[in-house]
């Protein structure tokens, strides 16, 4: 190959002859150096030697970006490669590599939380029961809409002021900020909403897209955080035994019949008030009396459909696919029961009692009965406490039912309600005792 001393003005009037594809000119003062040019493209510097007995050539760049001294100080540092033993091929991968590395960590650092928060709700949607993703979405909103019951406009979700950050300002100490200013003014809410928001950063820890942009150790668990928002208080509402005549009562004179059916069928089965919202028709097995619960521990499980719940969900209009199917909207279920349960309270004479306390009164009124606890934790989705109940102890449907007849009837007794089990469902004579 000739060789000639590379100048501006030979590499500059270069050109590759049009019956030719390609054409080199190589440099005289540099070994390995040369020129390629096509007779479309444009011409480049690459450098040519030879490694493991084999020809490696490499491109180095285009001469308006790369001076002559440059190309050929860059020719002569890959064929110390050469010299070295090793493949001079490595250095640009790892180059490009480096490079597509720190584009993917610009791309992290400029990244919203609320663009990641978005992705991520996504992403674990199947995961979820239809309750906690609504959860997701109700913390994180901007707020400003017309409310859909009472006057004025929603507010911000506690975790709304988050969202226009970029993902790596989200340290420990903007968390602690952000959680003393929430909890100062909804503090039970900003501790489900804490939660959220630490699921969500662990989530990011793990992904390719968002790593480079939190830290290591998640900064929502840092101890200042957790000072800040503080232990929560034991909850204790729950009802007692002589209440329950009065609660009953109340509950059934209220004009929705399908909250008035919720309400019951929450306190009879233990179920976490989300898991009774979410019961579709499909879940209620009249042929072998089960209900099947969407748990949030286990996935699902199965507990038995006992007479009286039987009773009112065969009552029950078949709207749409929930059983407990929005009155107001075409595909469903009820929202906000817990408005219809206060007003019900009220009228019962019982303060301060919650949905969730009636999940606590299921497993607190079982104590009259001395039911085994790892038959109420079973039908109430509890994880078992004790390796006998983990491996050992298998309860089948029917062993439940044995049990959690007794509790309804009980409960039912202490309400003074009577009915007639051998009657068909959604056609028993209620009796209100006095």
């Amino acid at each position: 190959m000739a060789k000639v001393a590379f100048t501006a003005g030979r590499v500059a009037g270069f050109k590759c002859p049009a019956d030719k594809k390609q054409a080199f000119m190589w440099d005289a003062t540099t070994p390995g150096l040369g020129l390629r040019a096509t007779p479309s493209g444009k011409p480049a510097y690459v450098f040519q030697g030879v490694y493991q007995g084999k020809d490696v050539r490499i491109t180095i760049g285009n001469p308006t970006a790369w001076s002559i001294p440059d190309a050929q100080a860059k020719a002569r540092e890959l064929q110390r490669l050469i010299d070295e033993g090793k493949d001079p091929r490595d250095l640009k991968r790892e180059a490009v590599a480096a490079h597509l590395e720190k584009q993917a960590a610009a791309a992290a650092q400029a990244v919203t939380v609320g663009t990641a928060w978005a992705v991520y709700i996504e992403a674990r949607r199947a995961k979820w029961g239809d309750s906690h993703h609504q959860d997701h979405h109700r913390y994180a909103q901007a707020g400003g809409e017309p409310k859909k019951r009472g006057k004025g406009k929603t507010e911000p979700g506690p975790l709304h002021p988050l969202m226009a950050l970029p993902l790596r300002d989200l340290t420990a100490d903007r968390v602690q900020a952000w959680a003393a200013k929430e909890t100062a003014v909804r503090p039970t809410v900003t501790r489900n909403a804490w939660r959220l928001l630490r699921a969500f950063l662990s989530w990011c820890t793990e992904h390719p897209d968002y790593a480079a942009a939190v830290p290591s150790t998640n900064p929502a668990q840092a101890r200042k955080v957790k000072e800040v928002l503080g232990k929560p208080g034991v909850k204790q509402d729950a009802l007692q035994r002589e209440q329950l005549s009065a609660w009953f009562t109340a509950v059934q004179g209220l004009t929705n019949a399908t909250v008035a059916a919720y309400l019951q069928v929450l306190l009879l089965t233990g179920a976490r008030p989300g898991e009774v919202l979410a019961l579709r028709w499909e879940d209620v097995n009249v042929q072998w009396r089960g209900l099947t619960i969407r748990d949030k521990v286990e996935g699902e499980r199965v507990i038995p459909l006992t007479a009286y719940v039987h009773h009112l969900l065969a009552a029950l209009p078949r709207r749409n696919a929930w059983v407990f199917a929005s009155p107001t909207k075409k595909d469903a279920h009820l929202t906000e029961p817990n408005h219809a349960h206060d007003r019900a309270c009220a009228v019962a004479g019982i303060e301060v009692l919650t949905l969730h306390g009636l999940r606590r009164s299921f497993k607190s009124l079982t104590e009259w009965l001395e039911i085994p606890a790892g038959v109420v934790a079973q039908i109430m989705g509890h994880k078992p406490s004790a390796t006998a109940e983990k491996h050992y102890t298998v309860r089948p449907l029917d062993l439940l039912r044995l049990h959690h007849e007794r509790i309804e009837a009980w409960m039912l007794e202490q309400a003074g309600i009577q009915f007639d089990r051998a009657a068909e469902p959604g056609k028993l004579a209620l009796v209100k005792v006095a």
